[in-house]
């Protein structure tokens, strides 16, 4: 018999490819069908089936303060009683983005003094790597196997035969020109930065990293790793574009950079970009810089970049509110629940014999089944990733929603109570047995 889940599953294939409109949403590295959220309130999700789990997905990211915060939710409706979009400025955000550079700074530090609201991460992320080669002069990027910096044709690029060798397309659609702009290294390597800049340096516009990446699995930068490669950039005339669409203003009041400034890893990087927690959960992106650099954006300078969307009315209001209600206490709750939940999960697999490791960044942590905190994406993959399945859909049976694939960060969020947090500690000894008892697929088809 088929729940309401199944019948939605079903009925989305017929008109969405996939039945999903982001690739993940369909579980198509754990299985069986993705439940279909029909509400969402503090630490909970509620699906089409009237099903209620403790969330640690917070959509990605965005839900720093909970579902459906009642000072953000109300901050929308008033907004909207005023007009959902005019493609005109208004006040709101010139206030979001001072409020936004003001938050990007720690000690006499500050990279950010301009900003440019957009309404995606991609958005903003393709706008970073255009600003930088308009400023420079320069065609190469440089990113990372395994970030994630969006869907735009250069940004999904895969490496190519050797650390200085131009990429090729890492998806059908992507011109091999367009990809052959970028150079694709692996993380945490500086050997191999230093080597494609001693062939390619006079033509790299910039690196673009994120801060701490989540998009293989949580795989923190090695210490010193972010400020070396910055210094490494500055060196050669090139740019450094911070990524913090998913870090920025999650793990710290000035995100991943703030927070490593704040224990004394202190570089600039010349251009971050943020999303997610910025919008408050609308679709609301930005990037920001310096204001010699950021000031080479239209209608200033050579650089076009526009949208009828960007700084619309009901996202500004969620972004400005969330980050508002974002003080010190709120990311003290939620480092202190991530604590508690990564603590438990080592302990659960450890009591099963799971090799395994919880790679932290801040409050962001996750699984790999890996003897030790992988350092790069080559390594992350392999891992025993077949013990996931089993173990996500335990912990869903149990009312907890995972992330549904093992390269993805779990978050947590200041709605997350006494009750929310004991049901997922319950619930992960079963699933660690669940993972324990996984079957290797390819022992099984010898």
């Amino acid at each position: 018999m088929t729940d309401l889940n199944d019948q939605w599953f079903a009925r989305a294939k017929d008109v969405i490819p996939g039945g999903v409109n982001s690739p993940v949403r369909a579980y198509g590295s754990v299985g069986g069908t993705p439940r279909f959220v029909q509400s969402a309130s503090g630490p909970r999700i509620t699906d089409a089936a009237g099903r209620e789990y403790v969330d640690l997905v917070a959509s990605w990211g965005p839900a720093l303060l909970g579902h459906a915060r009642p000072e953000v939710v109300d901050a929308v409706r008033e907004a909207a009683s005023r007009g959902l979009s005019f493609g005109a400025p208004t006040g709101a955000e010139v206030e979001l983005a001072d409020l936004i550079a003001h938050r990007v700074q720690v000690g006499d530090l500050k990279p950010v003094e301009k900003v440019r609201l957009v309404s995606t991460g991609t958005e903003a992320t393709m706008t970073a790597i255009r600003l930088a080669r308009g400023v420079t002069g320069r065609d190469l990027l440089i990113k990372f196997a395994g970030h994630y910096h969006g869907h735009s044709d250069g940004l999904l690029a895969a490496a190519g035969s050797g650390v200085a060798t131009l990429a090729l397309p890492g998806s059908a659609g992507v011109p091999a020109p367009i990809a052959a702009q970028t150079l694709v290294l692996p993380y945490n390597d500086l050997d191999a930065v230093r080597e494609a800049f001693a062939v390619h340096g006079e033509n790299i516009a910039a690196i673009i990293v994120e801060a701490a990446s989540a998009n293989m699995g949580v795989v923190p930068p090695l210490p010193g790793f972010n400020a070396a490669i910055a210094d490494i950039a500055h060196s050669h005339g090139a740019m450094l574009i911070m990524d913090e669409v998913l870090t920025g203003f999650r793990v710290h009041p000035a995100g991943f950079w703030g927070l490593q400034a704040s224990q004394g890893e202190t570089y600039l990087p010349d251009i971050l970009t943020f999303g997610k927690v910025v919008g408050g959960g609308m679709p609301l992106a930005a990037l920001g810089g310096r204001a010699e650099v950021m000031d080479h954006l239209a209608p200033l300078g050579p650089v076009y970049q526009a949208g009828t969307l960007s700084g619309n009315p009901l996202s500004v209001a969620a972004g400005l509110a969330t980050l508002r209600l974002a003080t010190p206490e709120v990311y003290a709750a939620v480092d202190a629940s991530a604590s508690r939940i990564a603590d438990a999960l080592d302990a659960a697999l450890t009591a099963e014999g799971v090799v395994h490791a919880v790679p932290r960044a801040g409050s962001l942590f996750g699984v790999a089944f890996l003897p030790e905190v992988p350092r790069d994406y080559a390594t992350a993959l392999t891992q025993q990733s077949y013990r996931y399945a089993p173990f996500f859909h335990a912990m869903l049976d149990a009312g907890v929603s995972l992330p549904p694939s093992v390269f993805e960060a779990w978050f947590l969020t200041a709605a997350h109570d006494d009750a929310a947090l004991e049901q997922v500690l319950d619930a992960l000894p079963g699933a660690a047995k669940a993972a324990a008892e996984a079957l290797d697929p390819t022992l099984l088809a010898q």
